[in-house]
């Protein structure tokens, strides 16, 4: 929203021919015709009529909400969205990992990626049975991530803080799945299940 200065004993000296100031939401004085800067969750250039930069946290969260449905619900689950940032950790490190050793990093990045992939599709199977079929198949996928990274340190091929960094992140999310699966499997059992629900009681059940 664009609030015009009040009046020319407001202004600020003009810097860089475009926006003076920015507080509190509200733009406080433009001058020379063209937003040349502009940061912190803003835009960063605008010349001659044209948007040169935009990463507007705002626009990107309005984004994200024209782009949900029924079954995109799973990336509100906070287990799924630990097992990304999981992923993006293991990506970091193992990237970086020497030539004859890409073949093991890649299958350490693959083990990553089928945790959130497993969640993600027994939510969209739309069934508590396929649901927990699934989050045990992502259980089995984190295992495997988990042996490799032993495997990695004691071979000396990862340093001490990317192994521990790694292990806290898998051990947070191996014991939020768990929970999980050992709630969602009461549940099961004595049919207090309601599909509707199926986010909040995860994210509950997760911790």
């Amino acid at each position: 929203m664009f609030i015009a200065p009040a009046s020319k004993q407001n202004r600020h000296k003009p810097h860089r021919g475009g926006m003076v100031r920015w507080s509190d939401g509200v733009l406080e004085e433009w001058s020379g015709g063209g937003m040349e800067e502009w940061s912190d969750g803003g835009m960063e250039g605008w010349r001659d009529g044209g948007m040169e930069g935009w990463r507007d946290t705002m626009t990107e969260k309005c984004m994200e909400m024209n782009y949900r449905n029924k079954n995109r619900g799973y990336q509100q689950l906070r287990v799924w969205q630990d097992a990304i940032e999981y992923y993006v950790v293991n990506c970091r490190v193992f990237k970086t990992f020497q030539f004859e050793l890409r073949r093991v990093g890649s299958q350490a990045i693959a083990s990553a990626d089928s945790v959130h992939r497993n969640i993600a599709e027994g939510y969209c199977r739309r069934s508590l049975r396929e649901y927990l079929q699934f989050l045990n198949y992502g259980l089995g996928s984190l295992g495997e991530s988990v042996s490799g990274l032993h495997a990695y340190h004691k071979a000396q091929q990862m340093s001490d803080a990317d192994f521990k960094g790694l292990n806290d992140l898998a051990f947070k999310l191996e014991n939020g799945l768990l929970k999980l699966v050992e709630s969602l499997e009461r549940k099961q059992e004595t049919g207090d299940w309601i599909d509707s629900l199926i986010i909040k009681e995860s994210n509950i059940a997760y911790g």
